[in-house]
């Protein structure tokens, strides 16, 4: 019997992965590239060659067509999901203005005054013009035509890494609803371009025609040219269907399509999800962000560094255990489950707000990262069990303010990413939020997610809920354990949540002392 396959293409921060897919949702198989995250010639920038993405996804599909044996006119289609915010500037002939700017780039745009007129008025009244002022600073677009004005005036289109990709897949500019966030003119509420009444295009330099045709998730973008099947060996003229941000392909990867599913990724910005047929603001003033689901929601609230303190960790504090690793062959994360597993649950006391990088609003821009309870029983064994805890404390805080926005008790719990491969990760993560943390049925959530879009805009699955259904299951699952749930609970509730309300005082002034963070 003949199988039809599904080709998903995953360019995220630490790697590009080329997947192929069943349409039963199974991995049949793989090519990855690993990848140099970023560039930096300031301190602070983080930026990276759009054709080193495009020379990667060759040498990912390379890895790929070497491992399956298929008749690759059995592939029905295929999608790109891609990280979040990187923008790529390209001019009247396609090509390259200068290198991407990565959504972990810390520079930021000169901002004078307030907005002006009624917007500026509205937004004092309704006292987010700290939410303003950080989104003209942030913006790449404002930055480069402040700074870079001959090159941004020749900027034929102003694109994110997922457009740019599906550029050179199909020779068309266009780019799913679905992968829209960033610090572009995007109404998150309508799921479209800004109306051009809107504040956004008074403070951004971006024309509507430097944007790409925006198509809904399950949406055909284009055809595979006979240049990119060239290059990467991908069938040409096969369907390039519209998914999303890898974040939002994650949620549906992980079964996640419905308001009492939470979906959380142990990634390099840790998060947790649900979706939602409603336009629900997790916290107030801050969008939620496109579904992979078409006239959807993804409610998520971030850490913005998230599983990123544990390679921070790793590196800092683990050259013995991965040393011992590389000697004995086997992978590093199994020796540093050890050290969680040699500590109990609580760290004996210490205490980890996982506030690395500053937030816009809950924690706002003068977060810091804290750790308290220190004694001298504490090794790093315990600071490496307070990180993970303190990662999951925090989410747990999201879950509870996801609940009070939309009104809707979560009951079940997916954990995908990175971190979800750890075991011990998982078990702590079940007791401090008191349900069975669930891990997917593949590693891959993120490709399966673009593969669901793929799926259902072939017409391979009739619906979302059918491919969802038929495409994720549940694989390894851990129960809470009450003695350790107990511990958690008090820990959380008469520790965790009181700790930034204490703090933050003096991250104020550590900012006024140092200048740290701006």
């Amino acid at each position: 019997m003949s199988r039809d396959y599904l080709l998903s293409i995953d360019n995220g921060t630490q790697s590009i992965r080329a997947l192929l897919f069943d349409t039963e949702g199974n991995l049949v198989g793989k090519g990855k590239k690993e990848l140099e995250p970023y560039f930096s010639t300031y301190p602070g920038w983080a930026e990276q060659h759009p054709e080193y993405y495009w020379q990667s996804l060759k040498e990912a599909c390379d890895q790929l067509w070497a491992s399956v044996a298929i008749d690759k006119t059995q592939i029905r289609g295929m999608s790109v999901t891609t990280q979040r915010g990187t923008v790529i500037n390209l001019d009247a002939q396609g090509q390259p203005l200068r290198p991407a700017i990565i959504w972990l780039d810390q520079r930021h745009a000169e901002v004078k005054g307030p907005l002006n007129g009624a917007w500026g008025w509205l937004f004092k009244l309704a006292r987010v013009e700290d939410v303003i002022k950080r989104f003209r600073e942030k913006s790449q677009a404002i930055w480069i035509a402040q700074n870079q004005p001959e090159l941004w005036a020749r900027t034929h289109k102003f694109l994110l890494l997922s457009g740019y990709l599906n550029y050179r897949l199909t020779g068309e500019f266009k780019d799913s609803i679905g992968s829209q966030v960033g610090y572009i003119p995007f109404d998150y509420k309508r799921l479209c371009w800004a109306k051009r009444s809107d504040w956004r295009w008074q403070v951004l330099p971006i024309q509507q025609d430097q944007l790409p045709e925006l198509v809904q998730p399950g949406m055909k973008i284009g055809y595979v040219t006979k240049e990119a099947a060239l290059h990467t060996g991908i069938p040409q003229g096969l369907p390039v269907i519209a998914s999303a941000s890898d974040k939002a392909c994650e949620i549906i990867g992980s079964g996640g399509n419905a308001p009492h599913i939470a979906c959380m990724s142990y990634g390099t910005t840790a998060t947790i999800n649900t979706t939602s047929k409603r336009y629900v603001e997790p916290i107030k003033y801050m969008p939620p962000y496109p579904s992979a689901i078409p006239k959807a929601y993804c409610t998520e609230i971030m850490i913005y560094r998230g599983f990123w303190m544990v390679s921070w960790f790793k590196k800092e504090f683990g050259q013995r255990e991965q040393h011992i690793a590389e000697s004995r062959g086997i992978a590093p994360e199994m020796l540093f489950d050890e050290l969680v597993n040699q500590v109990p649950p609580g760290s004996m006391g210490l205490m980890l707000q996982p506030y690395w990088s500053p937030g816009v609003r809950d924690p706002g821009p003068e977060a810091k990262g804290g750790i308290i309870g220190f004694g001298d029983v504490h090794t790093r064994a315990h600071i490496y069990r307070a990180i993970l805890e303190g990662l999951a404390y925090a989410l747990r805080e999201g879950k509870e303010r996801i609940e009070a926005r939309t009104g809707v008790k979560i009951t079940q719990l997916r954990v995908a990413g990175g971190g979800s491969q750890s075991d011990a990760a998982m078990q702590l993560t079940a007791d401090i939020f008191g349900l069975p943390a669930e891990r997917p049925h593949t590693y891959e959530t993120s490709g399966l997610g673009a593969a669901i879009d793929t799926a259902v805009g072939l017409g391979i699955h009739t619906d979302f809920d059918t491919a969802i259904q038929r495409m994720t299951r549940v694989g390894k699952v851990f129960y809470p354990n009450p003695a350790a749930q107990r511990t958690y609970d008090k820990l959380y509730r008469q520790v965790y949540l009181k700790m930034y309300a204490q703090l933050q005082p003096l991250y104020r002034s550590i900012r006024d002392i140092t200048g740290y963070p701006k």
